[in-house]
């Protein structure tokens, strides 16, 4: 016989079998114990509810209790009722791997400050929409996301990013990788096997590109942008490109490149995966608009949460072409993944109620004296250096002096408790960052977003002291 029972309001499920129904409850809560299910300090039921729900006598559980109590399994004190006892583990042999820890200072490119996260703005969207939802709309949703997300989403994109876009060409994601798996399907489908990589990028979403059967083939990058003059003589079905603020290296796509890609796709029936990582913060002047505005039928513009809210709040959206949709939405069917339908119902709120427009107002205000900080610390501390790439975004370059090798200023960082990142480590198949592109000096990729507000500096004097031992000026 067997049976679930309530512990402390815990389900756990518990075997009893036998004529010996005693020394089975003995085995099994012994073996409950051993495994973890039972953690040391969690309350038994009495005997009498413990019998009741098993379906065995009082007494059979008040022997199985008072033989585990002897054995120093459980305690038990008249009143008190019966718990699981504190033991000492047994040696096992083998030495505890250690704990993963997170690096003091942080100052990696792409990661925004976590502690600006609107709180309460958030949450006082997520109670109205709680408040108000109708049942239909916290059961199953569209494929492409919940309705009102799409329609707002549509038209902040279409306001804040020149992207032409309609509610029905919205796809929403849980985040640009889960967004990206879903394209490259839909690009499989319609039979592309070649997508164009820039030199330096994310590794992670050239990695998700190969793994749904793409090859890649890689774009130099130089100040006007990626290359795209290689695109057709390298048979190229497809291209992933950041074209308003290149990754890492922060240089936009010319006008002219972006007129001669949108003719190259036209022409060779290809797709273009424009990824707006963070096309909202341009501090100098107006944001360079999206490049989908050219040629919506070509370009599938992508865009996330992470940078302007959290990555914690998992979502992404993307416009693609109405030629894509429905293999966009035969990829997320056969995958089975589902849709987060009240994030995206808060969400709607918050960018409906232009909560999202004001909050990246403030972000771009902050992330702008961060990125002047910066600039202000390399002019007067490190004369040798130099900061490169537009001024927007959450990260820029520091290039570093004749001799000084990359990989030499992040181990010094690391020793100080400070993550950073050379460009090489952003480079298509390149591990070791002294084998980067010989166009471009040694540079770190210096992250501002991260740090906590009261940590900023100290992360700054980080990168200088790092840079200086580097240099050999100790």
């Amino acid at each position: 016989m067997g049976g679930r029972w309530a512990i402390a309001g815990i389900d756990l499920h518990v075997d009893v079998a036998g004529t010996r129904v005693s020394r089975s409850l003995e085995e099994a809560l012994r073996a409950a114990v051993v495994d973890g299910r039972l953690a040391v300090g969690t309350r038994l039921p009495s005997s009498r509810t413990l019998a009741a729900d098993l379906g065995i006598s009082r007494n059979s559980v008040a022997q199985a209790y008072e033989q585990l109590t002897a054995e120093g399994w459980l305690d038990a004190r008249v009143g008190a009722g019966t718990w699981v006892r504190e033991r000492a583990a047994p040696p096992t042999g083998r030495v505890p791997a250690p704990a993963a820890t997170r690096p003091d200072l942080d100052l990696r490119a792409g990661v925004p400050d976590a502690s600006a996260f609107p709180r309460q703005a958030w949450a006082a969207a997520a109670r109205r929409v709680l408040a108000r939802a109708s049942v239909d709309a916290l059961g199953y949703t569209d494929p492409r996301g919940v309705p009102a997300l799409r329609q707002h989403m549509a038209a902040y994109l279409a306001r804040a990013r020149g992207v032409r876009a309609s509610a029905a060409d919205v796809f929403v994601g849980h985040g640009f990788g889960d967004l990206l798996a879903l394209v490259c399907r839909a690009l499989r489908a319609r039979g592309a096997r070649l997508v164009a990589v820039e030199e330096y990028g994310h590794e992670l979403h050239r990695r998700i590109v190969r793994a749904h059967g793409l090859q890649t083939v890689t774009l130099a990058i130089d100040d006007d942008g990626a290359d795209v003059s290689r695109l057709e003589e390298a048979g190229a079905d497809a291209v992933l490109l950041t074209p308003a603020h290149q990754f890492p290296t922060g240089v936009p796509l010319s006008a002219e490149r972006r007129v001669r890609l949108v003719r190259w796709a036209e022409r060779a029936d290809a797709i273009v995966v424009e990824d707006d990582y963070d096309g909202e913060f341009r501090f100098d002047r107006r944001a360079v608009g999206a490049l989908q505005a050219l040629a919506p039928e070509r370009v599938l513009y992508a865009g996330t949460a992470s940078k302007a809210l959290a990555p914690a709040v998992g979502l992404a959206w993307a416009v693609a072409p109405p030629s894509l949709v429905p293999a966009l939405v035969e990829a997320r069917e056969t995958t089975g993944g589902g849709q987060d339908a009240v994030n995206q119902l808060t969400l709607a709120e918050f960018v409906g109620g232009h909560d999202y427009d004001r909050h990246v107002r403030r972000l771009r205000h902050l992330y702008r004296s961060r990125r002047e900080a910066v600039e202000a610390a390399v002019a007067d501390r490190l004369p040798r250096c130099r900061v490169t790439g537009l001024p927007a975004g959450l990260h820029c370059l520091v290039e570093l002096p004749g001799g000084v090798r990359e990989g030499d200023v992040v181990v010094e960082a690391a020793r100080r408790g400070l993550a950073l990142e050379g460009l090489g480590a952003f480079a298509e198949g390149t591990v070791a960052p002294e084998t980067s592109s010989a166009r471009r000096p040694p540079s770190v990729v210096v992250g501002y977003g991260a740090p906590r507000p009261h940590r900023f500096g100290e992360a700054l004097a980080a990168l200088v002291a790092s840079v200086d031992a580097a240099s050999g000026r100790r």
